[in-house]
């Protein structure tokens, strides 16, 4: 007996990284007839700057994760996925994926890519990748690019 997974989520925050994870999740939600759930997070340390205003730079952020989110369910539902849903949250993308997403949706399996858009807070305090690999209760799949 084969192992099925049943919701999958897609960790997703704009970078080629992602979008290489993106494909495979769809493609496995395909294959396992699976709920698929685009996941962004809204990193909460924004960074402010003097002058600049906090909600704005907040909704700026918000915008463009709305938008990140309705593109790539379109693309899952254009290549034949039927249940796709977004999950757009603020917080911290180490804690919120794998300790309240992942718990709400009953994820069986998280897909990202191996690096993110924040390469400076890698280098820093760790990859997403490695926290959620470290932390998840389930199945998880870290995609690398081909380069």
């Amino acid at each position: 007996m084969g192992l099925v997974y049943k919701n999958i989520i897609a960790a997703i925050d704009g970078s080629e990284e992602a979008k290489w994870a993106f494909n495979k999740a769809v493609e496995m939600a395909k294959r396992n007839n699976a709920v698929l759930h685009l996941v962004h997070i809204l990193d909460t340390h924004i960074r402010t700057y003097p002058g600049a205003e906090t909600s704005s730079i907040k909704k700026t952020a918000e915008h463009f994760g709305l938008e990140l989110m309705e593109k790539y369910k379109k693309l899952a539902l254009e290549q034949g996925l039927e249940n796709v849903d977004t999950i757009l949250e603020f917080g911290s993308p180490k804690v919120e994926i794998t300790k309240n997403i992942a718990k709400r949706v009953k994820a069986d399996l998280i897909v990202c890519g191996a690096e993110g858009l924040h390469a400076l807070e890698r280098l820093i305090i760790g990859s997403v990748a490695e926290s959620i690999t470290r932390t998840a209760k389930c199945d998880v799949l870290v995609v690398r690019m081909k380069k």
